[in-house]
């Protein structure tokens, strides 16, 4: 039997199932929410924690993780399909 896959949360750094995280996609053309988890692309992930979207807001983390200037409206989805 196979375990689901682990991945690390970018704000607590706690490893869990990727399945309980919200993963943003970097592809050639955008920064988006993934939902489907098959997006091509560099991935990162977040907790639904509201600790964890804030410091991914406050630090600015995804610029971090991508490389690269991260509009505010990607946050702004971000926070809004944790809230879902």
């Amino acid at each position: 039997m196979q375990s689901a896959p682990l991945r690390m949360c970018i704000a607590c750094r706690q490893m869990k199932d990727k399945r309980e995280l919200i993963r943003i996609v970097k592809s050639a053309e955008e920064i988006k929410l993934d939902p489907s988890f098959k997006a091509a692309g560099r991935g990162a992930y977040v907790c639904h924690s509201e600790e964890c979207l804030k410091k991914l807001s406050k630090a600015k983390l995804l610029n971090r993780a991508f490389k690269c200037e991260v509009s505010p409206e990607v946050y702004r989805q971000i926070e809004e399909a944790a809230n879902e």
